[in-house]
This record gives C-alpha cells, structure tokens and sequence, in this order.
C-alpha cells in the first residue's frame, strides 16, 4: 500500500508522492509524456468537463473518455504517447460504454447520435434513428439527445436513452447503420413519469409499467439490474429504494430507512457473500448515493442499512471496487471516499479534483480508480475538466 497521512479526525488522505505520471492531452489531442516512472497519479485535461468514463473490461490500461467539448478519447494509463480520438458529435458526449468484451466502445451525446469503435479508435458506424414505419411509430427521433448509452452484458447490442423517454438497440452487425433491437432480449428503463418499464425487444412493447402505490411517488434517478436478470433496484427522486422482480413487475421490496433526498445513485457489489434478495435469491449487498450527503450500504436480505456513511457533500456517483467490500463514492465538492462496507468505515480520501465528480471506473485488474469532473463553471466554453488515475491495488 502508498504511504498516507492520517489526519487528527482518521481520515486519510493521498500524498504527493502518491500522485502517478501526469497526462494533458494537447492540440494534437494525444496525452503528453510524463516524466515520472514509479507511482503516480495521471491526470488528463479536457478542453471541457468529462462528463462520461468507462475503462476496458478487458485491458487494465485502457480508457474512454467524453466531455463538453463534443469529443471523447482513448488513453492508456501510464502511456502518455498513445490516445486516439473519438470525434464525429456536434454536442457534448454524455454516456460512454465498452462492449462487455472489450472489442467495442459506444459513445452518445446531446446530439442524438451513438458513434461505435473498435478498442483501437477505429470508427465502426453511426447509429442512426430509423424512420418510423406504420408500425414503429413511436419511435420517433429524440428531441433531447441521448443521456445514457449501454451494451447489453452479454451481445453486441447498444441501448440508448433519451430524455423523451425513447431507446434504441444495434445489432452487432455494424453493416446498415439502422437501429434494431435484437429479440429475445428483456430491457429495463426509469424515468421521471415515476415508472420502471421492463420491455421486450421482440416487439418493442412494454411487457410491465411499473408504478403507482408502493412504488416511488417521484421520478426514477438511478437504476441497477443484478446479474441474474431477476431484481431491479431503483433510486428516486422522493429518496427511496425499491427493488422490482423483473419477471412478475411486482414490487417486491423497500430498502429504508435510508436516504432523506434525491438517490442520485445506486450500485450492487459482484461479491455473493453479502446476503439474499427478499425472493429469496442470493443477490449482493447494494450501495446507494444521495443528495443528503449520504453513501448507504445496504443488507438486502432484510432490507435494512449495514451501514450509513455521513460525507460533506453530496455524493454524485459511486462504484465498487471489483469483487472486494470497497465502494469508492464521488462528491460534489470533488473528494473520492473510499469506504469498506463490512465496517461502515471510510479508509480513504483522495483528492486532486476541485469540481463534481461525473463518473468513476476501476479498472479490470483493480489497480486503478479512475475520477471525471466537471468544468469550473459546468460551462463547456470557460474551463477545464479532468481525468484522474489513483493506485487502488490495497483495495481488492
């Protein structure tokens, strides 16, 4: 592990020293070399802030990035002479995602365009919204631009989500730049009319709505499926948590007492040590983000709080470290805490940004945590966003 300095109040924070190789990336759009070779913290700068990251599922070095200068890009953690850009968007890039084998990453934005790559930056295909025919009326072209893209775990199939409640697939072909959902697919999306919809991809038809008593009573801000594809838990507005058996669309349960505001985030741990699902099913523990200020660790086979971890400012996004019980949570006020979910313990804050985290990744092989912020103002067109790598290896 790096050594630290633990202040009089126990938290710990990352030194100097700590910091790994720094990267800016310059007009030409390539990270610059750093010049240091041990351990490092590697920053990126952004013309704008980064708004969206994901690292490979399958290359520990590799990074995509996007942000409010309508562009994203590939890095290698510690490579400073490698980068490729991602262009092609005319508005910010708001969701970006790699293929659960690596071979692809999607980026999406406010222009309503989803631009696919290949792992080395070699564009794919745009694509494009069909015309609606007779039959596909409704799916009509966003009006709001994408704020979500997804793969599916499993296939070469992109979804993306709009404000206007519209979403899409791409088959893996690549061929016709047409959008098409492949079938026998079962897709889950929230949205701010205060419902959870479990779709078929056959059809495009909602198979359940779920909403109403007992479900939220204000709109849905965060969603996460479990890896079996039978519980949704979802995270509102109104600060509650439910979980939701996708096969029957019944409620099936209510995490509480837990977050007095918005859920701005919600994430489950791959460990199944951590409990069961109140169906019963094995199913691991969840963390959830709030605007109150707090990260919640749940134990979902009673519905409770483990543990509820009191931050300064409101967490944003989280992410759990690989199999381990560590859960790093990003805040408004640019910290990165990491907490161990067995003892509710914060054991770790790193610093360096000084605007909202946007997103967390950690790479495959759990050695690097890896932050996007917003630019100062939130205004693409007068500052600078970052992208910052730490040494997490203690964590696994």
């Amino acid at each position: 592990m790096m050594d630290c300095e633990i202040a009089d109040d126990g938290e710990v924070y990352i030194e100097d020293a700590d910091i790994i190789a720094e990267t800016t990336l310059d007009d030409e759009d390539l990270p610059d070399c750093s010049d240091e070779d041990d351990e490092y913290d590697e920053q990126a700068d952004f013309d704008a802030g980064v708004f969206a990251l994901a690292c490979s599922p399958t290359n520990p070095l590799l990074v995509a990035t996007g942000g409010g200068d309508d562009r994203g890009f590939l890095w290698k953690i510690g490579q400073g002479d490698w980068g490729a850009e991602l262009g092609g968007h005319k508005d910010t890039v708001t969701s970006i995602a790699f293929s659960s084998d690596g071979q692809f990453v999607a980026s999406g934005g406010f222009d309503s365009v989803v631009n696919v790559w290949d792992a080395s930056g070699n564009f794919k295909c745009k694509l494009e919204v069909p015309v609606p025919d007779e039959k596909m009326k409704k799916k009509a072209p966003p009006t709001g631009g994408f704020e979500w893209v997804s793969w599916h775990p499993t296939d070469h199939v992109v979804l993306a989500g709009s404000n206007d409640f519209s979403f899409f697939g791409k088959t893996n072909d690549f061929s016709a730049g047409m959008w098409g959902l492949n079938t026998g697919k079962t897709i889950c999306t929230g949205s701010s009319d205060l419902t959870l919809r479990i779709w078929s991809s056959e059809t495009g038809d909602p198979i359940y709505v779920v909403g109403g008593h007992p479900y939220h009573n204000k709109g849905l801000t965060c969603l996460a499926i479990t890896s079996d594809s039978r519980c949704a838990l979802t995270g509102s507005e109104d600060g509650s948590v439910k979980i939701v058996n996708i096969k029957t669309g019944k409620v099936v349960g209510t995490l509480s007492p837990g977050h007095s505001d918005a859920v701005k985030c919600i994430g489950l741990s791959r460990s199944p040590r951590y409990g069961q699902c109140p169906l019963p099913l094995f199913f691991p523990c969840a963390a959830t983000g709030g605007k109150d200020e707090r990260l919640v660790i749940w134990d979902l086979e009673r519905s409770s709080p483990r543990s509820i971890c009191n931050l300064e400012s409101e967490v944003t996004c989280l992410t759990w470290i690989g199999t381990s019980r560590y859960v790093a949570a990003g805040c408004a006020d640019g910290d990165i805490v990491i907490w161990d979910a067995l003892s509710g313990d914060k054991v770790k804050t790193f610093r360096g940004h000084s605007e909202c985290i946007e997103s967390l990744s950690v790479s495959c092989n759990q050695d690097f945590l890896v932050s996007g912020s917003a630019s100062a103002s939130g205004d693409a067109t007068d500052s600078h966003g970052t992208a910052r790598v730490f040494e997490i290896a203690g964590y696994r």
